[in-house]
Protein backbone atom coordinates (compact mmCIF):
# COMPACT_ATOMS: atom_id res chain seq x y z
CA UNK A 1 0.00 0.00 0.00
CA UNK A 2 1.75 3.32 -1.18
CA UNK A 3 1.38 6.39 0.76
CA UNK A 4 0.37 8.32 -2.44
CA UNK A 5 -2.36 5.78 -3.29
CA UNK A 6 -6.06 5.67 -2.89
CA UNK A 7 -6.32 2.57 -0.53
CA UNK A 8 -4.22 4.84 1.70
CA UNK A 9 -6.51 7.61 1.71
CA UNK A 10 -9.53 5.69 2.57
CA UNK A 11 -7.39 3.25 4.80
CA UNK A 12 -5.81 6.12 6.82
CA UNK A 13 -8.91 7.86 8.12
CA UNK A 14 -10.91 4.47 8.82
CA UNK A 15 -7.99 3.66 11.33
CA UNK A 16 -7.22 7.21 12.43
CA UNK A 17 -11.09 7.21 13.78
CA UNK A 18 -11.44 3.87 14.90
CA UNK A 19 -7.84 4.33 17.26
CA UNK A 20 -9.24 7.63 19.10
CA UNK A 21 -12.81 6.78 19.34
CA UNK A 22 -11.45 3.75 21.48
CA UNK A 23 -10.30 6.23 23.76
CA UNK A 24 -6.91 7.26 25.23
CA UNK A 25 -8.22 5.02 29.00
CA UNK A 26 -7.91 1.90 26.58
CA UNK A 27 -3.93 1.85 25.92
CA UNK A 28 -3.46 -1.87 25.19
CA UNK A 29 -6.78 -2.00 23.12
CA UNK A 30 -5.36 1.16 20.95
CA UNK A 31 -2.49 -0.66 20.52
CA UNK A 32 -4.19 -3.91 19.35
CA UNK A 33 -5.98 -1.94 16.55
CA UNK A 34 -2.44 -0.08 15.78
CA UNK A 35 -1.05 -4.36 15.14
CA UNK A 36 -3.62 -5.17 13.23
CA UNK A 37 -3.92 -2.16 11.17
CA UNK A 38 0.03 -2.46 10.63
CA UNK A 39 -0.33 -6.38 9.67
CA UNK A 40 -2.86 -5.07 7.61
CA UNK A 41 -0.66 -2.71 6.11
CA UNK A 42 2.10 -4.75 5.56
CA UNK A 43 0.62 -7.72 3.83
CA UNK A 44 -1.11 -5.45 1.30
CA UNK A 45 1.99 -6.17 -0.62
CA UNK A 46 2.37 -10.28 -0.05
CA UNK A 47 0.12 -11.65 3.02
CA UNK A 48 3.13 -14.37 3.05
CA UNK A 49 5.79 -12.15 4.43
CA UNK A 50 3.77 -11.27 7.55
CA UNK A 51 4.99 -14.79 8.96
CA UNK A 52 8.55 -13.78 8.04
CA UNK A 53 7.83 -10.47 10.35
CA UNK A 54 6.16 -12.21 12.91
CA UNK A 55 8.69 -14.33 13.28
CA UNK A 56 11.57 -12.26 13.55
CA UNK A 57 9.79 -9.95 16.39
CA UNK A 58 9.26 -13.26 18.33
CA UNK A 59 12.65 -13.93 17.96
CA UNK A 60 14.26 -11.19 18.90
CA UNK A 61 11.41 -10.30 21.95
CA UNK A 62 12.54 -13.76 23.64
CA UNK A 63 16.39 -13.01 22.63
CA UNK A 64 15.80 -9.89 24.71
CA UNK A 65 14.73 -11.26 28.05
CA UNK A 66 17.01 -14.19 27.64
CA UNK A 67 19.94 -11.72 27.60
CA UNK A 68 18.62 -10.11 30.51
CA UNK A 69 17.77 -12.82 32.43
CA UNK A 70 20.45 -14.89 31.96
CA UNK A 71 23.21 -14.73 34.92
CA UNK A 72 25.94 -16.18 32.38
CA UNK A 73 28.01 -14.09 30.48
CA UNK A 74 28.65 -17.13 27.55
CA UNK A 75 24.78 -17.84 27.52
CA UNK A 76 24.43 -14.02 27.24
CA UNK A 77 26.60 -13.82 23.88
CA UNK A 78 25.02 -17.06 22.80
CA UNK A 79 21.34 -15.33 22.71
CA UNK A 80 22.97 -12.20 20.91
CA UNK A 81 24.92 -14.51 18.54
CA UNK A 82 21.21 -16.21 17.81
CA UNK A 83 19.47 -12.66 17.25
CA UNK A 84 22.65 -11.60 14.85
CA UNK A 85 22.82 -14.65 12.84
CA UNK A 86 18.82 -14.56 12.27
CA UNK A 87 18.65 -11.07 11.16
CA UNK A 88 21.30 -10.70 9.12
CA UNK A 89 20.82 -14.44 7.80
CA UNK A 90 17.20 -13.61 7.02
CA UNK A 91 18.50 -10.45 5.27
CA UNK A 92 21.58 -12.09 3.66
CA UNK A 93 19.23 -15.06 2.02
CA UNK A 94 16.83 -12.77 0.55
CA UNK A 95 19.06 -9.68 -0.57
CA UNK A 96 22.53 -10.70 -0.89
CA UNK A 97 22.54 -14.70 -1.51
CA UNK A 98 22.14 -14.29 -5.41
CA UNK A 99 24.82 -11.48 -5.69
CA UNK A 100 27.46 -13.67 -3.97
CA UNK A 101 26.23 -16.86 -5.72
CA UNK A 102 26.84 -15.24 -9.86
CA UNK A 103 30.33 -13.69 -8.58
CA UNK A 104 31.23 -16.79 -6.99
CA UNK A 105 30.01 -18.57 -10.56
CA UNK A 106 31.62 -15.65 -12.31
CA UNK A 107 34.84 -15.47 -10.95
CA UNK A 108 35.70 -19.30 -11.93
CA UNK A 109 33.98 -19.51 -15.19
CA UNK A 110 31.09 -21.70 -14.02
CA UNK A 111 27.35 -21.57 -14.82
CA UNK A 112 24.55 -22.97 -13.07
CA UNK A 113 24.05 -25.66 -15.24
CA UNK A 114 27.69 -27.74 -14.71
CA UNK A 115 26.96 -27.20 -10.92
CA UNK A 116 24.87 -27.56 -7.68
CA UNK A 117 24.97 -24.04 -6.85
CA UNK A 118 21.98 -22.42 -8.20
CA UNK A 119 20.41 -19.18 -7.31
CA UNK A 120 17.11 -18.61 -5.50
CA UNK A 121 13.91 -17.00 -7.03
CA UNK A 122 12.56 -14.78 -4.41
CA UNK A 123 11.46 -11.83 -3.98
CA UNK A 124 12.78 -9.19 -1.39
CA UNK A 125 10.26 -8.24 1.54
CA UNK A 126 9.63 -4.83 1.44
CA UNK A 127 11.15 -3.06 4.61
CA UNK A 128 13.04 -6.16 4.95
CA UNK A 129 16.59 -3.92 5.65
CA UNK A 130 14.77 -1.31 7.73
CA UNK A 131 12.69 -3.33 10.44
CA UNK A 132 15.35 -6.03 10.70
CA UNK A 133 18.49 -2.99 11.55
CA UNK A 134 15.21 -2.07 14.04
CA UNK A 135 15.07 -5.40 15.86
CA UNK A 136 18.66 -5.81 15.66
CA UNK A 137 19.32 -3.13 17.67
CA UNK A 138 17.28 -3.89 20.37
CA UNK A 139 19.03 -6.72 21.26
CA UNK A 140 22.86 -5.61 20.83
CA UNK A 141 21.39 -2.45 23.56
CA UNK A 142 19.76 -4.82 26.03
CA UNK A 143 22.85 -7.10 26.13
CA UNK A 144 24.70 -3.65 26.17
CA UNK A 145 22.90 -3.00 29.22
CA UNK A 146 21.83 0.39 27.52
CA UNK A 147 17.78 -0.34 27.47
CA UNK A 148 15.97 -3.23 29.74
CA UNK A 149 14.17 -5.76 27.62
CA UNK A 150 10.15 -5.42 27.54
CA UNK A 151 7.49 -8.29 28.75
CA UNK A 152 4.65 -6.39 26.88
CA UNK A 153 4.97 -9.21 23.53
CA UNK A 154 2.25 -6.65 22.19
CA UNK A 155 3.92 -3.49 22.55
CA UNK A 156 7.34 -4.80 21.16
CA UNK A 157 5.04 -6.13 18.33
CA UNK A 158 3.71 -2.53 17.12
CA UNK A 159 7.52 -1.43 17.94
CA UNK A 160 8.62 -3.26 15.22
CA UNK A 161 5.68 -3.16 12.88
CA UNK A 162 3.97 0.04 13.33
CA UNK A 163 2.96 1.19 9.72
CA UNK A 164 4.03 4.53 9.00
CA UNK A 165 7.50 3.92 9.19
CA UNK A 166 7.37 0.04 8.73
CA UNK A 167 8.84 0.09 4.75
CA UNK A 168 11.47 2.53 4.49
CA UNK A 169 11.75 4.20 7.96
CA UNK A 170 13.19 6.19 10.05
CA UNK A 171 15.15 3.26 11.85
CA UNK A 172 14.23 4.18 15.17
CA UNK A 173 15.77 2.65 18.64
CA UNK A 174 13.96 1.14 20.83
CA UNK A 175 14.59 3.41 23.55
CA UNK A 176 13.40 6.12 21.88
CA UNK A 177 9.96 4.17 20.05
CA UNK A 178 9.33 1.28 22.43
CA UNK A 179 8.28 3.43 25.62
CA UNK A 180 5.22 5.29 23.34
CA UNK A 181 3.31 2.16 23.04
CA UNK A 182 3.72 1.78 26.67
CA UNK A 183 2.35 5.65 27.75
CA UNK A 184 -1.05 6.85 27.31
CA UNK A 185 -1.27 8.44 23.99
CA UNK A 186 -4.02 11.43 24.80
CA UNK A 187 -5.24 13.20 21.02
CA UNK A 188 -3.25 16.72 20.97
CA UNK A 189 -5.30 18.84 18.15
CA UNK A 190 -2.34 20.55 17.65
CA UNK A 191 0.04 18.19 17.37
CA UNK A 192 -2.55 16.04 14.75
CA UNK A 193 -2.62 19.76 12.44
CA UNK A 194 1.47 19.48 12.52
CA UNK A 195 1.01 15.83 11.70
CA UNK A 196 -1.62 17.09 8.59
CA UNK A 197 0.52 19.77 7.16
CA UNK A 198 3.88 17.48 7.20
CA UNK A 199 1.61 14.94 5.20
CA UNK A 200 0.73 17.64 2.45
CA UNK A 201 4.16 18.55 2.47
CA UNK A 202 5.24 14.91 1.67
CA UNK A 203 3.15 14.51 -0.97
CA UNK A 204 4.04 17.59 -2.80
CA UNK A 205 7.88 16.39 -2.42
CA UNK A 206 6.48 12.68 -4.05
CA UNK A 207 4.08 13.61 -6.23
CA UNK A 208 4.64 17.16 -7.52
CA UNK A 209 8.04 17.09 -7.31
CA UNK A 210 9.60 13.42 -7.51
CA UNK A 211 7.07 11.47 -9.86
CA UNK A 212 7.21 14.38 -12.72
CA UNK A 213 11.49 14.06 -12.10
CA UNK A 214 11.44 10.53 -12.99
CA UNK A 215 10.25 10.54 -16.34
CA UNK A 216 13.42 12.94 -17.22
CA UNK A 217 15.80 10.79 -15.31
CA UNK A 218 14.27 7.33 -16.30
CA UNK A 219 14.76 8.90 -20.11
CA UNK A 220 18.16 9.40 -19.92
CA UNK A 221 19.58 6.22 -17.79
CA UNK A 222 17.85 4.23 -20.40
CA UNK A 223 18.80 5.75 -23.67
CA UNK A 224 22.45 8.09 -22.73
CA UNK A 225 24.12 8.02 -25.66
CA UNK A 226 21.37 10.63 -27.01
CA UNK A 227 22.53 13.04 -24.67
CA UNK A 228 25.82 15.23 -24.43
CA UNK A 229 27.78 16.68 -21.38
CA UNK A 230 25.19 19.34 -20.02
CA UNK A 231 22.12 17.06 -20.69
CA UNK A 232 23.54 14.56 -18.69
CA UNK A 233 24.90 16.90 -15.93
CA UNK A 234 21.09 18.45 -15.68
CA UNK A 235 19.48 15.35 -15.59
CA UNK A 236 21.80 13.60 -13.12
CA UNK A 237 20.96 17.02 -10.78
CA UNK A 238 17.13 16.23 -11.39
CA UNK A 239 17.98 12.48 -10.16
CA UNK A 240 19.28 14.00 -6.70
CA UNK A 241 16.10 15.57 -6.82
CA UNK A 242 14.02 12.68 -7.60
CA UNK A 243 15.47 10.42 -4.65
CA UNK A 244 15.41 13.26 -2.05
CA UNK A 245 11.99 14.50 -2.61
CA UNK A 246 10.99 10.91 -3.57
CA UNK A 247 12.63 9.13 0.22
CA UNK A 248 12.37 12.28 2.13
CA UNK A 249 8.83 12.60 0.82
CA UNK A 250 8.22 9.23 2.57
CA UNK A 251 9.48 10.15 5.65
CA UNK A 252 7.12 13.32 5.65
CA UNK A 253 4.01 11.55 5.67
CA UNK A 254 5.51 8.56 7.91
CA UNK A 255 6.29 11.05 10.55
CA UNK A 256 2.95 13.27 9.88
CA UNK A 257 0.87 9.75 10.02
CA UNK A 258 2.84 8.79 13.35
CA UNK A 259 1.75 12.22 14.65
CA UNK A 260 -2.00 12.27 14.20
CA UNK A 261 -1.78 9.12 16.43
CA UNK A 262 -0.27 10.21 19.28
CA UNK A 263 3.92 9.43 18.60
CA UNK A 264 6.74 10.70 17.72
CA UNK A 265 9.76 9.55 15.15
CA UNK A 266 13.03 10.91 14.52
CA UNK A 267 13.82 13.60 12.02
CA UNK A 268 15.67 11.45 8.87
CA UNK A 269 16.28 15.08 6.67
CA UNK A 270 18.16 18.37 7.07
CA UNK A 271 18.41 19.69 3.62
CA UNK A 272 21.17 17.66 2.42
CA UNK A 273 21.61 20.25 -0.40
CA UNK A 274 23.17 22.20 1.43
CA UNK A 275 25.96 20.13 3.24
CA UNK A 276 29.13 21.80 3.42
CA UNK A 277 31.36 18.73 2.82
CA UNK A 278 30.54 14.79 2.09
CA UNK A 279 30.78 14.50 5.86
CA UNK A 280 27.74 16.76 7.05
CA UNK A 281 25.91 15.39 3.85
CA UNK A 282 26.02 12.10 5.92
CA UNK A 283 24.69 13.83 8.83
CA UNK A 284 21.81 15.44 6.79
CA UNK A 285 20.72 12.27 4.71
CA UNK A 286 18.73 9.14 6.09
CA UNK A 287 19.97 10.48 9.38
CA UNK A 288 19.13 7.32 11.72
CA UNK A 289 20.36 4.69 9.04
CA UNK A 290 23.74 6.64 9.65
CA UNK A 291 23.77 7.07 13.32
CA UNK A 292 22.94 3.22 12.86
CA UNK A 293 25.62 1.94 11.39
CA UNK A 294 28.32 4.82 13.60
CA UNK A 295 26.74 2.88 16.89
CA UNK A 296 26.92 -0.49 16.08
CA UNK A 297 29.46 -0.80 13.77
CA UNK A 298 32.38 2.14 13.79
CA UNK A 299 32.28 3.06 17.32
CA UNK A 300 32.69 -0.88 18.20
CA UNK A 301 35.13 -1.33 15.41
CA UNK A 302 37.51 1.91 16.29
CA UNK A 303 37.00 1.34 20.10
CA UNK A 304 38.34 -2.77 20.28
CA UNK A 305 41.83 -0.99 18.49
CA UNK A 306 44.57 1.22 19.33
CA UNK A 307 43.30 5.44 18.26
CA UNK A 308 45.09 4.92 15.18
CA UNK A 309 44.72 7.63 11.86
CA UNK A 310 45.04 4.17 10.01
CA UNK A 311 42.64 2.26 11.96
CA UNK A 312 39.99 5.02 11.78
CA UNK A 313 40.36 5.16 8.15
CA UNK A 314 39.59 1.73 7.93
CA UNK A 315 36.88 2.61 10.11
CA UNK A 316 35.43 4.52 7.77
CA UNK A 317 36.36 2.56 4.66
CA UNK A 318 34.32 -0.31 5.94
CA UNK A 319 31.31 1.47 7.59
CA UNK A 320 30.40 3.61 4.59
CA UNK A 321 31.26 0.49 2.02
CA UNK A 322 28.88 -1.62 4.13
CA UNK A 323 26.37 1.97 3.74
CA UNK A 324 26.85 1.80 0.35
CA UNK A 325 26.04 -2.04 0.13
CA UNK A 326 22.96 -1.69 2.54
CA UNK A 327 21.19 -0.06 -0.31
CA UNK A 328 21.11 -3.05 -2.52
CA UNK A 329 23.26 -6.72 -3.78
CA UNK A 330 25.02 -4.74 -6.57
CA UNK A 331 28.68 -3.90 -7.42
CA UNK A 332 27.16 -0.16 -8.41
CA UNK A 333 26.29 0.36 -4.27
CA UNK A 334 29.33 -1.22 -3.71
CA UNK A 335 31.65 0.81 -5.32
CA UNK A 336 29.47 3.82 -4.45
CA UNK A 337 30.26 3.45 -0.64
CA UNK A 338 33.55 3.11 -1.15
CA UNK A 339 33.89 5.96 -2.96
CA UNK A 340 32.37 7.92 -0.19
CA UNK A 341 34.52 6.66 2.23
CA UNK A 342 37.27 8.03 0.94
CA UNK A 343 35.89 11.03 0.56
CA UNK A 344 34.94 11.37 4.22
CA UNK A 345 38.16 10.20 4.97
CA UNK A 346 39.72 13.30 3.05
CA UNK A 347 37.39 15.45 4.49
CA UNK A 348 38.70 14.74 8.07
CA UNK A 349 41.68 16.82 7.07
CA UNK A 350 39.77 19.40 5.70
CA UNK A 351 38.49 21.85 8.60
CA UNK A 352 34.55 22.44 8.26
CA UNK A 353 33.34 25.38 7.62
CA UNK A 354 31.94 27.11 10.62
CA UNK A 355 31.13 30.67 11.47
CA UNK A 356 33.29 30.98 14.52
CA UNK A 357 36.41 30.29 13.12
CA UNK A 358 35.97 32.90 10.30
CA UNK A 359 36.34 36.66 11.76
CA UNK A 360 35.45 38.36 8.52
CA UNK A 361 31.49 37.46 7.46
CA UNK A 362 32.65 37.72 3.91
CA UNK A 363 35.16 35.13 3.80
CA UNK A 364 32.78 32.87 5.53
CA UNK A 365 30.03 33.25 3.46
CA UNK A 366 32.15 32.62 0.59
CA UNK A 367 33.58 29.98 1.66
CA UNK A 368 30.33 28.30 2.83
CA UNK A 369 28.84 28.79 -1.02
CA UNK A 370 32.38 27.32 -2.21
CA UNK A 371 32.09 24.59 0.27
CA UNK A 372 28.58 23.78 -0.29
CA UNK A 373 28.58 23.76 -4.11
CA UNK A 374 31.53 21.61 -4.26
CA UNK A 375 29.98 18.66 -2.00
CA UNK A 376 27.08 19.30 -4.19
CA UNK A 377 28.77 18.70 -7.37
CA UNK A 378 30.83 15.82 -5.84
CA UNK A 379 27.32 14.09 -4.60
CA UNK A 380 26.04 14.43 -8.04
CA UNK A 381 28.69 12.98 -10.09
CA UNK A 382 28.72 9.83 -7.53
CA UNK A 383 24.82 9.44 -7.73
CA UNK A 384 25.04 8.72 -10.83
CA UNK A 385 27.36 5.15 -10.16
CA UNK A 386 24.42 4.70 -7.36
CA UNK A 387 21.89 4.96 -10.22
CA UNK A 388 23.42 2.76 -12.57
CA UNK A 389 23.42 -0.98 -12.09
CA UNK A 390 26.14 -1.21 -14.62
CA UNK A 391 29.26 0.32 -13.50
CA UNK A 392 30.68 0.61 -16.84
CA UNK A 393 27.55 2.70 -18.00
CA UNK A 394 28.02 5.05 -14.94
CA UNK A 395 31.73 5.79 -15.17
CA UNK A 396 30.92 5.90 -19.22
CA UNK A 397 28.25 8.59 -18.41
CA UNK A 398 30.46 10.54 -16.00
CA UNK A 399 33.17 10.42 -18.53
CA UNK A 400 30.80 11.61 -21.31
CA UNK A 401 30.17 14.89 -18.59
CA UNK A 402 33.64 15.98 -18.59
CA UNK A 403 33.79 15.56 -22.04
CA UNK A 404 32.55 19.12 -22.34
CA UNK A 405 30.80 18.79 -25.71
CA UNK A 406 28.26 20.99 -26.32
CA UNK A 407 24.56 20.53 -26.40
CA UNK A 408 23.30 21.45 -29.83
CA UNK A 409 19.38 20.58 -28.85
CA UNK A 410 18.88 21.35 -24.94
CA UNK A 411 15.45 20.48 -24.59
CA UNK A 412 13.45 16.98 -25.10
CA UNK A 413 12.95 15.68 -21.58
CA UNK A 414 14.57 18.89 -20.05
CA UNK A 415 11.08 20.65 -20.31
CA UNK A 416 9.95 22.69 -17.76
CA UNK A 417 11.34 20.24 -14.83
CA UNK A 418 13.56 22.70 -13.59
CA UNK A 419 10.40 25.09 -12.18
CA UNK A 420 9.27 21.85 -9.62
CA UNK A 421 12.92 22.05 -8.10
CA UNK A 422 13.09 25.91 -7.71
CA UNK A 423 9.84 25.60 -6.46
CA UNK A 424 10.74 23.34 -3.86
CA UNK A 425 13.72 25.27 -3.17
CA UNK A 426 11.88 28.55 -2.96
CA UNK A 427 10.14 27.01 -0.17
CA UNK A 428 12.67 24.78 2.22
CA UNK A 429 15.67 27.35 2.11
CA UNK A 430 13.41 30.33 3.64
CA UNK A 431 12.25 27.50 6.06
CA UNK A 432 15.67 25.46 6.52
CA UNK A 433 15.76 25.76 10.20
CA UNK A 434 12.83 23.94 10.97
CA UNK A 435 11.65 20.31 10.73
CA UNK A 436 9.32 20.78 7.65
CA UNK A 437 8.42 23.99 5.91
CA UNK A 438 4.96 24.08 6.97
CA UNK A 439 5.66 23.85 10.74
CA UNK A 440 4.25 26.27 13.50
CA UNK A 441 2.29 28.23 10.61
CA UNK A 442 -0.01 29.39 12.76
CA UNK A 443 2.23 31.78 15.04
CA UNK A 444 2.90 33.72 11.98
CA UNK A 445 0.23 33.08 9.31
CA UNK A 446 -4.24 33.93 9.41
CA UNK A 447 -6.28 30.91 9.45
CA UNK A 448 -7.69 32.57 5.51
CA UNK A 449 -3.90 32.66 4.95
CA UNK A 450 -3.11 29.28 6.15
CA UNK A 451 -5.83 27.66 4.04
CA UNK A 452 -5.21 29.95 1.12
CA UNK A 453 -1.29 27.94 1.37
CA UNK A 454 -3.55 24.39 2.04
CA UNK A 455 -5.56 24.57 -1.01
CA UNK A 456 -2.56 25.92 -3.14
CA UNK A 457 -0.63 22.70 -2.48
CA UNK A 458 -3.73 20.18 -3.01
CA UNK A 459 -4.23 22.33 -6.21
CA UNK A 460 -0.66 21.55 -7.12
CA UNK A 461 -0.77 17.53 -5.85
CA UNK A 462 -3.77 16.97 -8.38
CA UNK A 463 -2.86 18.91 -11.49
CA UNK A 464 0.98 18.36 -11.82
CA UNK A 465 0.52 14.57 -10.69
CA UNK A 466 3.35 12.30 -12.42
CA UNK A 467 2.44 8.84 -13.14
CA UNK A 468 1.82 6.81 -9.75
CA UNK A 469 5.34 5.41 -8.55
CA UNK A 470 6.71 3.28 -6.23
CA UNK A 471 8.82 4.95 -3.97
CA UNK A 472 12.74 4.75 -4.14
CA UNK A 473 13.21 3.08 -1.16
CA UNK A 474 11.14 0.07 -1.44
CA UNK A 475 13.85 -1.68 -3.34
CA UNK A 476 16.19 -1.31 -0.42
Amino acid sequence: MLFNSLEFAIFLPVVFLLYWSIGSKQKKLQNYLILAASYFFYGYWDWRFLFLILFSSLIDYWAGIAIYRTQKENRKKWWLFFSVFWNLGVLFVFKYFNFFIENFLNAFNLDHNGTLITSLSILLPVGLSFYTFQTLSYTIDVYKKRIKPTNKLLEFLCFVSFFPQLVAGPVERASFLLPQFLNKRIFNSQKAKEGLRQILWGLFKKIVVADNLVIAVNEMYSNPERFQSLELFYIAVLYYFQLYCDFSGYVDIAIGTAKLFGFNLSVNFRMPHLSRSIRDFWRRWNITLSQWFRDYLYIPFVKQRPRTEINTAIGLFITFTLIGFWHGANWNFLVFGAIHSILVIIYRYIPEVDAKNFRNHFRFRFADITGTATSFFILIITLIIFRTPELSLGFKIIGDIFSFIPDNNFETVIGMKVLFILLLLGIELPNRHKDFPLQGMERFIPRIGRWLIYYSFIYLIIRYAGPQAEYIYFQF
